[in-house]
């Protein structure tokens, strides 16, 4: 069924102008982005198509170039376009980043990070980088590794704390699996982390681990 021979009221670009994005699915959320289906498949039907071969938005959004252009009907034009449309929403949660504002709240902290890392393919570790008064100087990816885990070296993350001048961090990975839940690796690195910026007198606020349905973090678990 194409979208022309939808009632009005149920075709996805005139529902979101009559109610809002908040009240479309997901298939009709991409179907406004993707804009037209193939000769087999109409737009609708081709994101559903979509969300059912990649499990969902998320892996969808983290789907490589060569994954994403092999599906009929789409192409290096629309992923550059999806890429964009990401970016432009980590943007959107950067601003205050940029401009200084102090991180008030750890729902804001969690927002933030869950953009950044949840459609990652592999273990990202990160930090946000704070001065005395917890506004952020930098948000900076230090290390990248497989889909099992990333090495980390505390004496560079000291060291790009001095370069920043940082008085305290927020540290943040994602677990590719999903699972937010931190692991005995985890604990153990926050405390070698936390060890080695106390040298330099840089305080760990948190390590925040991002899985894919939620952001768990240590410091509220009394483990940081």
């Amino acid at each position: 069924m194409s979208l022309k021979s939808l009632p009005t009221a149920e075709r996805p670009r005139e529902k979101l102008l009559a109610f809002g994005a908040g009240h479309l699915s997901d298939a009709e959320l991409l179907a406004i982005f993707l804009r037209t289906g193939t000769r087999e498949r109409p737009v609708l039907e081709l994101s559903r198509h979509l969300l059912e071969q990649f499990g969902g938005l998320r892996s969808l959004a983290g789907a490589s170039a060569t994954a994403f252009c092999r599906i009929n009907g789409l192409g290096t034009a629309k992923f550059a376009q999806l890429q964009a449309a990401m970016e432009m929403a980590r943007r959107v949660l950067d601003e205050p980043m940029r401009t200084g504002d102090p991180l008030t709240s750890p729902e804001e902290t969690r927002r933030y990070l869950k953009l950044r890392l949840v459609t990652r393919q592999h273990e990202v570790f990160a930090c946000l980088f704070l001065d005395n008064r917890h506004r952020v100087i930098r948000y900076e990816e230090l290390f990248q590794g497989t889909i099992d885990g990333a090495a980390v070296y505390p004496r560079e993350v000291v060291r790009r704390a001095l370069d920043y001048n940082a008085a305290a961090v927020i540290l943040a990975h994602n677990h590719p699996s999903g699972e937010a839940e931190p692991s005995s690796a985890d604990i153990n690195l926050t405390g070698r982390l936390k060890d080695a910026l106390a040298l330099i007198d840089v305080r760990v606020l948190d390590h925040m681990i991002v899985g894919h349905e939620s952001v768990v973090s240590l410091a509220e678990r009394g483990l940081c």
